[in-house]
């Protein structure tokens, strides 16, 4: 497992676009709140996003939309034969009340990843919640990416609970954690997903969940087996999912690959805004249906157009464009 730190940069004007993001962070999302905050979902969309590129990037992003990091660190781990590609980001706030746990997407350009995608079955896939409380299985590929950083993530959240800096724990930060939130774009949304079920599911993390606020994620793949029992759904009450409308991978994995399911509430983009949909997104049903979304990932531009999907709906950069309120500047100054 390799793990990096490096300390928040100074950023100038136009930035921050939020100056008061600490305050607008830990004042949402308050216990029985699951209202969406439209300040959270640009601030976690652009993190996820930026979570394909490396620790001093997604640093400078989250700097310069106004979270005044102590501390961004990155946990990663890779075996390639065993399509194990797991990154998690934690940033910390200056203050130390809030951390982002951000996990990256699935890499366009790595196979390895797109087959872990595809490993969606394993007994090692149960999650439960203590004795005589039914579990519930999830994506086996998921799982396995978020335990194979599992112990460095929960390491870094456990400094951060006590009060400690994740630039360096061996010194203190005003205050110790009280605000959670988890994201993630892609397979990154859906170990956001696992992560949480897992937290919530084991005693020994209550800490933990009992701060965690929100899951925001944005063209989240789905990562739950029905039938859905009750303390998922309880979880799935901070879950905020947010879908482009032609985007194929939040219809993934499709239903001949098992009973998946979406939890949550879902948000999709129509008419220029954010909006709740009639019904939520499902799996993808007609064998047809199947490859022409999978066709849509690698075929030209010219042939998608006419596609009921297109790979470039997914793309990250567009979620964080259409998450963007009107009145701010992007994080490239806009």
């Amino acid at each position: 497992m390799k793990i990096q730190r490096v300390a928040s940069p100074s950023c100038r004007p136009p930035f921050p676009v939020y100056s008061d993001l600490v305050d607008a962070l830990t004042g949402a999302h308050q216990e029985g709140t699951t209202k969406r905050e439209p300040t959270v979902a640009h601030v976690l969309g652009t993190c996820a996003g930026y979570s394909y590129g490396d620790t001093e990037t997604v640093a400078t992003m989250m700097a310069r939309l106004g979270l005044d990091a102590q501390a961004c660190v990155s946990v990663s781990q890779t075996v390639d034969a065993m399509f194990i590609f797991s990154t998690a980001y934690l940033i910390q706030s200056r203050c130390g009340r809030v951390v982002i746990l951000s996990y990256r997407g699935t890499e366009p350009t790595s196979l390895g990843n797109w087959l872990g995608d595809a490993d969606v079955g394993s007994e090692a896939s149960l999650l439960s919640a203590g004795d005589g409380v039914p579990p519930v299985r999830v994506h086996a590929g998921f799982h396995l990416n978020v335990r194979a950083t599992w112990f460095g993530v929960i390491d870094e959240l456990t400094h951060a609970l006590s009060g400690k800096s994740l630039l360096d724990p061996e010194r203190d930060v005003e205050n110790p954690l009280d605000s959670l939130y988890v994201t993630g774009h892609s397979l990154g949304g859906a170990m956001a997903v696992v992560f949480a079920l897992a937290v919530a599911g084991d005693d020994k993390y209550r800490a933990i969940a009992e701060r965690l606020r929100a899951i925001y994620t944005f063209g989240q793949p789905m990562a739950v087996c029905a039938p859905v029992p009750p303390w998922v759904d309880r979880v799935g009450q901070k879950l905020l999912r947010h879908v482009r409308a032609r985007d194929p991978v939040p219809s993934l994995p499709p239903v001949q690959w098992g009973p998946f399911a979406h939890i949550g509430q879902e948000f999709r983009f129509q008419d220029g805004e954010w909006r709740r949909p009639e019904s939520p997104t499902g799996p993808l049903v007609r064998k047809r249906d199947v490859a022409r979304a999978v066709l849509a990932l690698v075929a030209p531009e010219k042939q998608r157009q006419s596609f009921r999907y297109s790979a470039a709906e997914h793309r990250p950069h567009h979620y964080i464009a259409e998450l963007r309120p009107r009145d701010r500047v992007s994080e490239l100054g806009d």
